[in-house]
């Protein structure tokens, strides 16, 4: 790729900093999150404030809905790491909780549900 010289070369880089401040250098949650699990808002979170802005805010809301881990990380447009990772840190700090995922037990219903939900969150995307 060729730069103009009218452009400056810092705008042609990636923007790698802001996921990294987001999470404090951190890459990996402090739980296990299989990326199916659906993560739900737990009643404690809506008492929290946070800063303009933050983006726990915007997924503890989103959680109200019950999203997977990858359907949080794709609606708030965070790479995948990041968004386990801040999603850990909910879990945590007690305003999330994510659900258990398909085990051998699991029924046929169950499963269907989750793929069901998996169809649908691809094609919100």
């Amino acid at each position: 790729m060729t730069l103009s010289i009218d452009r400056p070369v810092e705008a042609a880089q990636p923007r790698i900093a802001r996921p990294y401040t987001l999470t404090g250098g951190r890459t990996r949650p402090t739980v296990t999150l299989p990326l199916e699990a659906a993560v739900e808002t737990l009643p404690n979170a809506s008492g929290t404030e946070w800063a303009p802005g933050d983006v726990r805010a915007d997924i503890v809301g989103l959680c109200r809905r019950s999203p997977s881990v990858a359907e949080i990380a794709a609606i708030i447009n965070l790479p995948l790491g990041v968004a386990r990772v801040l999603v850990s840190d909910l879990v945590a700090s007690s305003h999330v909780r994510v659900h258990g995922t398909l085990g051998a037990r699991s029924s046929v219903s169950e499963r269907r549900e989750l793929i069901e939900r998996t169809l649908s969150g691809l094609r919100a995307l």
